[in-house]
């Protein structure tokens, strides 16, 4: 005899069916779904496969959740770009570094404990993507690409977050300016080693060989861009605008 009724836990029936519920596109203007609740009961599925049916479609960005709020239809709005505009500007290189020697060696070393195989085979992709660059932009663009891998491999959200706010900086174009008058082939060269330095360390499980590669990276960094911005006489806001400090 052939069973009709679907397993009430079955995730994958649950998958289908809200995959044709999205389809049909009727959630009123905010597009909020129902309730975890309301949708067990519409589709005749458990919760437990609805809620993993739905953190599926979130991974894929057709859903995204706010806390307290419910699930939305689509990829969650993009409002960290406005926030950063404003504190980009109305800092400087040195500030962002600061940061970025706070966070990214503990990021480098929760990379070492949690990484995937994928991820550290896309970590290396990466960094042959930055030494094949034959430009500023493409350099950029593909050396953010791996400090996010890293971030992203350590797991925790709030870190990447703060991760994702400085990263927003490189789209600056002072900032890439910046960057720029830094390098040297002697630099980039040191870069590159440093970057395969930092991927081994990680590969290897090594969480404090990591944050050590990565501390040493960011430091040599720094060093080029005091020098080349004090060479240069430039100063270090990044903000077309006067910055005011409190004296």
């Amino acid at each position: 005899m052939v069973q009709t009724q679907p397993p009430l836990d079955n995730a994958n029936y649950a998958l289908e069916k809200l995959r044709a519920l999205l389809h049909e596109g009727d959630f009123g203007a905010d597009g909020k779904l129902p309730t975890e609740r309301a949708l067990s009961e519409r589709l005749g599925i458990g919760r437990r496969a609805v809620r993993q049916a739905l953190e599926v479609l979130e991974a894929e960005g057709a859903v995204w959740r706010r806390q307290g709020s419910g699930t939305f239809v689509g990829q969650r709005p993009d409002t960290l770009a406005g926030e950063v505009g404003a504190i980009v500007a109305g800092t400087d290189f040195m500030e962002i570094m600061e940061v970025r020697l706070r966070i990214e060696p503990q990021l480098a070393q929760l990379a070492a404990l949690r990484a995937k195989p994928s991820e550290l085979v896309r970590m290396r992709e990466l960094a042959v993507k930055i030494t094949k660059s034959d430009d500023a932009d493409a350099r950029e663009l593909w050396d953010g690409a791996l400090h996010r891998q890293i971030a992203q491999s350590a797991r925790n959200r709030l870190f990447l977050t703060i991760f994702d706010v400085i990263n927003h900086v490189r789209q600056n174009e002072a900032w890439q300016n910046i960057r720029e008058r830094a390098r040297t082939d002697n630099g980039i060269n040191l870069a590159y080693a440093q970057h395969a330095d930092i991927i081994d360390a990680i590969a290897s499980r090594d969480p404090a060989r990591a944050g050590e590669s990565m501390r040493q990276h960011l430091l040599m960094l720094q060093e080029r861009l005091i020098r080349a911005t004090s060479l240069d006489g430039i100063e270090p806001a990044l903000s077309a605008e006067p910055v005011e400090v409190a004296s």
